[in-house]
């Protein structure tokens, strides 16, 4: 297992992501091919630590970066808890990602409040051929978070490949060695760090357990998630059409139908009934005989809204086929439907689609993300800007809590508004995404709640 140490520099960006092909399909947060996130493997690591200068490589097309302004706080009780997300819908496409790199130095120790610095280990599997893309999108950008606000902080990359025992092998001598822990990536990591009582330092998992529940002392969870999204898109709605009824269009794959889910379970713990309608969809196209029916159903009894659990593609279709969803019937949806941001070429019959997805993608103008490097977004697909994100957003996390070890944590981050809630003994981060409404291929910001989902009115007359 090497880990490679990263020397004190002030100079350069983090390193460039590498060329990413598109994974057919994978428009949501993160996706995968299957429950585990990554397959088994073996990668061939050495137990000898290899320590080596970083090169200092500028990430493409960089955004001069602005003053970092002032951040504002986070009311911890207007979040959403987080919950399980997958990587995948397909096999990661940059197989020549998994060579661990050379990333950003850590800056000097200074006479900062973190005292003779802070040791953190970021464990990725960077040598992982079908998650070696993903680990490079996030120790970018964790690299590109660190070069900005790295005074008194070391970071050191530990790469490893996916199976969950090497990278347990790997998280423990980290912890031996380091003050804390960034990482895992993949699920099955996770799950077993979660569960087999191994966490010996405060550790930010970059994904969340695959089994629900208390997570052990030390432990965070920073990963994205699609459930999550689904609730806050079902607070959204809630708010905006207090008394509308919700048809809930669900797509064929895994993380669809959980979306599908947490929305339906937000929306009746709000006291509201919805309906599903599934569109089975083979090859990334929709059955046309599905949407045939869904045709007919909504004009019989149109819904005042719909919360589509599809990706971009499907929700494309089913909107030139019926010409009243997103036209006439109001939309609703998480990042799998966002189409992305072309200012002139946008995709006008989504115009007024109301979507939940990170800053990082559709706020790009808020000064919390301006401060940043940004890459060349047209170069890869959207679940590697978020993952880039995330990346950003595991370091600060990861700084506050070694600075302020205890202490309620909010953050304006990329991802979102994050912020630490439940038990003093074991916190859990919430994050809250933007809401945004897509408008000739750009977002524009969805107007601020005059109330609180939580005093909607429960059961509205006549529904």
């Amino acid at each position: 297992m090497q880990i490679k140490t990263f020397k004190a520099r002030a100079v350069g960006m983090a390193s460039v992501l590498m060329p990413l092909l598109f994974v057919a399909g994978c428009s949501s947060i993160c996706v995968d091919p299957d429950p585990r996130v990554c397959p088994t493997g073996s990668a061939n690591t050495s137990l000898t630590p290899v320590v080596e200068e970083r090169s200092a490589r500028p990430l493409a097309a960089p955004v001069q970066a602005a003053p970092a302004p002032a951040t504002p706080p986070v009311d911890p009780s207007d979040a959403v808890q987080t919950a399980p997300v997958q990587l995948f819908d397909g096999p990661a496409a940059d197989a020549g990602a998994g060579a661990a790199r050379a990333g950003a130095a850590p800056l000097a120790a200074d006479a900062g409040p973190v005292g003779n610095g802070v040791r953190i280990a970021l464990l990725l599997p960077m040598n992982s051929p079908s998650l070696g893309g993903a680990a490079e999108a996030v120790r970018a950008g964790f690299m590109a978070s660190f070069q900005r606000d790295g005074s008194g902080v070391q970071v050191e990359l530990v790469p490893t490949g996916d199976a969950p025992d090497e990278t347990l092998a790997a998280y423990a001598r980290a912890a031996a060695s380091h003050d804390l822990v960034v990482g895992p990536l993949a699920r099955p990591a996770v799950s077993a760090l979660a569960s087999g009582g191994a966490v010996a330092k405060p550790t930010i998992a970059l994904n969340h357990p695959e089994q629900r529940g208390v997570l052990p002392r030390g432990m965070l969870v920073a990963g994205l998630s699609i459930e999550d999204e689904a609730a806050q898109v079902a607070e959204w709605a809630a708010r905006e059409r207090p008394q509308g009824r919700v048809l809930i269009l669900t797509g064929s794959a895994a993380w669809a139908l959980r979306a599908a889910g947490a929305f339906e379970a937000r929306w009746s713990a709000l006291g509201r009934t919805s309906q599903r309608f599934d569109l089975p969809s083979s090859g990334g196209r929709v059955e046309l005989s599905s949407i045939d029916t869904l045709k007919t159903r909504i004009g019989i009894d149109p819904p005042d809204l719909v919360f589509a659990a599809l990706d971009v593609a499907e929700l494309r279709q089913v909107v030139a086929q019926t010409g009243q969803v997103c036209a006439v019937i109001a939309c609703y949806g998480g990042s799998s439907v966002n189409p992305g941001r072309a200012p002139g070429t946008g995709v006008a019959e989504l115009n007024g689609l109301r979507l939940v997805d990170v800053p990082w993608l559709v706020r790009r103008d808020a000064g919390a993300v301006m401060v940043y490097p940004r890459p060349d977004d047209n170069a890869q697909p959207l679940y590697m800007s978020r993952l880039y994100a995330l990346g950003i957003d595991a370091f600060r996390v990861a700084r506050e809590v070694a600075l302020r070890p205890g202490t309620p944590l909010a953050i304006d981050g990329v991802t979102g508004q994050l912020s630490t809630g439940g038990d003093a003994a074991f916190p859990r981060l919430q994050r809250r995404e933007a809401e945004a409404i897509y408008q000739n291929g750009d977002f524009l910001p969805a107007p601020l709640p005059a109330e609180p989902v939580t005093s909607l009115p429960v059961n509205p007359p006549g529904r």
